[in-house]
């Protein structure tokens, strides 16, 4: 197994790390109940998507 000869700087180490941050999810108002809802997906509070109602899965807590 090979050992580094030198030490990483910090500027190397940061550029390898630049890709590791984390966004925030885009998100749009649902044009039924306009609450928040990620694009593409059945609104998690009403269950519609494309103006049609679709079942949704009940807490079972």
């Amino acid at each position: 197994m090979g050992i580094p000869k030198t030490k990483p700087s910090r500027a190397r180490r940061g550029s390898r790390r630049s890709h590791d941050s984390l966004s925030i999810p885009n998100l749009s108002a649902c044009p039924q109940c306009t609450e928040p809802k990620m694009p593409h997906r059945i609104c998690p509070q009403c269950g519609t998507y494309k103006g049609k109602v679709f079942n949704q899965k009940e807490d079972v807590s």
